[in-house]
């Protein structure tokens, strides 16, 4: 295969992987080429990403290569995050925001053990919202990042601390729980909308 679609699975597996960022050892891998082949790749992929006609770069966080934006397209993303008609959340962002809120600290991986599927881009909305935020890594292998609310969270729900959600009930049918989960998303999406 040449370069040029290595490069273009990389670039596929660094955007699939997201905050988390893959490491040369997983590149390697799944690509099954030696780690020596995968970093040389990288780090021309580097070189060409830092080029002014680009909107994105390549970034190395404690050996885990991630895609990130240019700092110099900052006042861009403010605007975007700014404009009225991106301050409505998905079904699925609000589903995620409500379990960031009751189960807090918790990982991406737990996320979505609890709704049962992939929560990347539902986490990546909330961030880029500062709904919630990274607040610490778990102990052991892969030190997975914890997410929690943030005082904006709190200020956008009128809430002096996340002692004051409402309490989950304790029935647990399947019936009942699917009833409840529908009508407090419902709650949360309506609420979402008069604070934006």
């Amino acid at each position: 295969m040449d370069i040029h679609k290595w490069k273009a699975i990389i670039e596929g597996l660094l955007f699939a992987a997201g905050d988390e960022g893959l490491s040369i050892k997983q590149i390697s891998l799944v690509l099954e080429l030696h780690a020596d082949t995968v970093e040389d790749i990288l780090t021309e992929m580097k070189k060409e990403y830092d080029q002014e006609d680009r909107g994105i770069r390549i970034i190395e966080i404690a050996g885990a290569y991630q895609l990130a934006t240019k700092k110099e397209h900052a006042p861009y993303f403010k605007k975007l995050m700014e404009n009225p008609s991106n301050n409505t959340l998905s079904q699925a962002a609000l589903e995620t925001l409500a379990i960031v809120a009751y189960k807090q600290p918790i990982t991406r991986a737990e996320i979505e053990d609890i709704r049962g599927v992939k929560t990347d881009r539902p986490i990546q909305t909330l961030v880029g919202k500062l709904l919630i935020k990274e607040v610490g890594r778990v102990e052991g292998t892969g030190r997975a990042i914890l997410y929690g609310t943030t005082k904006e969270f709190l200020d956008y729900f009128g809430l002096k601390s996340i002692e004051e959600l409402p309490k989950l009930p304790e029935q647990t049918s399947d019936e009942f729980v699917q009833e409840e989960a529908d009508l407090f998303f419902e709650k949360f999406a309506e609420a979402f909308e008069d604070l934006t």
